[in-house]
């Protein structure tokens, strides 16, 4: 109790503000594409260069096990916005169209008061990837601010667009570029008083592996060192390639640097939660592979760091599991908004604000169809626990690891444990039955990613796609 009556009139006045209606807190998030886990520096990476990525997460909470579901372009960015997993949201595979009436995380922010803001690859709008304008209005997915393509890997080089087709050409290394649309979009937001939604999607460091000189020169491809399952192959990426994504990936980083800059100087930085992840992984050679759309670690295995100064604890780290389609409701949950029933992702946000409650410590994947383009050879599930990674085709069991023995994943022991495949098998089939997922979902000719099959379609539901697919992807 105060001890004096100026002392009791003082607390009395900050208890009456403190009843009043809480502000929403500004959300940024932001977005690389491909860039995986294992090329942070704080995340145990001695090579590449990440200083302002180190220093936000030294700020937050870095959550160790976050995941891609469905670790490809498309589906994991319709997970992240839908909070369903993309056999319920319809986004199987690369460049179909995202239906307009389904649930939308941008949606719910700005019926709740949120003025929302996206810039850079969109990718969920089907049809033909370049020039990539999609237009104001239902498309767009509840986002109200707007400089974005649909997708182009052009990164010198590449061309966005605003509330017009006319196109807008960026004369730099996009990175830079969008970081200041984005600080655009923040000064705009502040200035109208309104809490923001921000999310920034970078094309970098997604293949063609090509950096800035004054980045690519940071590294030297012979000192690099290749991670212990590295395999020297044919079409993988080796040291020179390597070089360049870590090139792009410190390219990256100064263009987050220059985005949380904006926020401090603005004011803006103690009541905005930020979080810094990826849309998936990129094998670069680990276990003889290429791209994405793996069960390895360096596939479905993304950064994870989430910043509010004053509810997450600074320096913090947690082993739960966090995936693609957590986010959405979990970011609804730290906002005081009630995640919608459609939404199967779990609202994380009191275990995070507090550490207190169940971990979750299992997560699920899915991959429906083969991809020539990196190897990809057939749709296959997978269950990973802090342990183990499981995964399986259909007709069969494919891989089994044991992360504890062996983190690298070396050594698969699918038919070596028949009890323990038995017992992930069983956390498999639950996890496609809580879901409601199907093998009959998968599809056995080879997917063409671009929209050179998809033109403008949109499928209402997972057969819908399948029906068409089959009959020769006509009509």
């Amino acid at each position: 109790m105060p001890g004096t009556r100026r002392e009791f009139i003082a607390a009395t006045a900050t208890a009456g503000l403190a009843q009043g209606p809480p502000k929403r807190p500004n959300i940024v998030f932001l977005m690389p594409d491909q860039h995986r886990a294992q090329a942070v520096g704080c995340l145990g990476n001695a090579d590449v260069r990440t200083p302002h990525i180190d220093h936000f997460a030294s700020q937050g909470l870095t959550l160790e096990n976050t995941f891609a579901n469905t670790p490809v372009c498309c589906p994991a960015r319709a997970v992240l916005l839908t909070g369903q997993y993309c056999h319920r949201n319809g986004m199987v595979a690369n460049d179909l169209h995202l239906r307009e009436d389904g649930v939308s995380f941008a949606k719910i922010l700005a019926a709740n008061g949120y003025r929302t803001g996206f810039v850079g690859k969109w990718h969920l709008d089907g049809g033909k990837r370049m020039p990539g304008f999609v237009p104001p209005g239902a498309r767009r997915q509840g986002y109200q601010y707007w400089a974005a393509n649909q997708c182009s890997h052009q990164h010198f080089n590449n061309t966005i667009f605003r509330d017009t087709p006319e196109p807008i050409h960026l004369d730099r290394f996009e990175a830079d570029a969008y970081a200041d649309y984005g600080i655009e979009f923040i000064q705009q937001a502040k200035a109208a008083g309104d809490p923001f939604y921000l999310t920034v999607q970078w094309g970098p460091p997604h293949d063609p592996y090509k950096a800035p000189p004054e980045y690519r020169n940071q590294y030297d491809a012979a000192k690099l060192a290749m991670r212990p399952n590295w395999v020297e192959k044919v079409g993988c990426p080796g040291p020179r390639e390597i070089a360049e994504y870590y090139g792009m990936v410190t390219a990256i980083d100064d263009a987050t640097g220059k985005i949380l800059k904006a926020l401090d100087e603005m004011g803006l930085a103690e009541n905005t939660i930020v979080l810094y992840s990826s849309d998936h992984g990129d094998m670069l050679g680990s276990q003889g592979e290429r791209l994405k759309r793996k069960p390895w670690e360096e596939s479905i295995k993304v950064p994870g760091f989430l910043r509010w100064p004053g509810r997450i604890k600074p320096a913090s780290r947690t082993k739960a599991f966090f995936t693609h389609v957590d986010f959405a409701p979990t970011l609804l949950g730290l906002a005081g908004i009630q995640a919608p029933k459609a939404m199967q992702g779990r609202d994380l946000s009191p275990y995070l604000l507090t550490g207190k409650g169940k971990m979750p410590d299992e997560a699920f994947f899915q991959i429906f169809g083969p991809f020539s383009g990196d190897g990809t050879h057939g749709g296959w599930r997978g269950v990973r626990t802090e342990r183990y990674m499981y995964a399986r085709y259909a007709d069969k069991p494919w891989l089994l690891y044991d992360l504890e023995r062996d983190p690298y994943q070396r050594k698969n022991l699918v038919g070596e444990n028949k009890k323990l495949e038995a017992e992930l098998e069983v956390r498999l089939k639950h996890w496609m039955a809580e879901t409601q997922d199907s093998w009959s979902y998968n599809w056995t000719a080879p997917v063409e990613d671009g929209g050179r099959l998809y033109q403008d379609r949109s499928f209402d539901s997972v057969q819908q796609y399948l029906d068409w697919a089959k009959n020769g992807k006509t009509g």
